[in-house]
């Protein structure tokens, strides 16, 4: 069995990403770079070119790649950013295992999506010049299951062409399954598994992609 909620938190740190991606101060190799005006332009998310991932590790040694399938967000020009998780899109590579999650650990009937969200400033970024990078913390709130986490890292910014940006986190996140109050749930799957153990915490990394409008 594995834990989604990392995914989750992934797609906060993406979100905070596409944020950053629309202005963007000083070049990640220092030279000095001259500012691109911040235009009133939303980014959305390139669902095609975007993955969310995590892996669980299964009595103690068995370590597994995960991930969620569909994905969805925007940043709008006032900087308000939102990314969806779709739930029901997990993705375990085991077919039996994906019903688990969806039925027993999201609950998706009651609870389809997982939304993070976060306020960007726009206009205190000046501008990144295409092929140029730069880092940036980022702090998002993650809603899932009713309970609401605000999500602290730090991510790397790409501007691949003129309308097109992509963000990636600059180490791995974690997150733990008390963080959400799931630990019930994740004691169940393990049951159900017949399994000695299933950790409770486990790193979250992801490849988002956003286009401007």
């Amino acid at each position: 069995m594995t834990n989604l909620r990392p995914l989750a938190v992934a797609a906060a740190l993406a979100l905070g990403l596409s944020a950053c991606a629309q202005p963007s101060g000083a070049a990640s190799d220092g030279e000095s770079v001259a500012a691109v005006p911040v235009t009133e332009a939303a980014w959305t998310l390139d669902p095609a070119t975007s993955r969310l991932s995590y892996v669980s590790i299964k009595a103690g040694e068995i370590a597994e790649a995960n991930r969620f399938d569909t994905l969805s967000g925007s940043v709008a020009a006032d900087g308000t950013a939102t990314i969806d998780i779709d739930l029901a899109s997990v993705n375990t590579g085991v077919d039996i295992r994906n019903e688990r999650m969806r039925e027993i650990f999201f609950q998706v009937v009651d609870n389809p999506k997982a939304v993070v969200t976060a306020q960007l400033d726009p206009a205190a970024f000046a501008g990144l010049a295409v092929g140029q990078s730069l880092t940036r913390p980022l702090k998002a709130t993650l809603a899932l299951k009713g309970v609401e986490q605000e999500i602290e890292t730090e991510v790397l910014v790409t501007r691949a062409a003129d309308d097109r940006v992509t963000v990636v986190p600059t180490a791995p996140v974690i997150i733990t399954t008390d963080m959400f109050e799931l630990t019930d749930e994740l004691g169940e799957l393990r049951a159900l598994a017949q399994l000695p153990s299933i950790t409770p915490a486990v790193p979250v990394t992801f490849a988002l992609s956003f286009t401007r409008d």
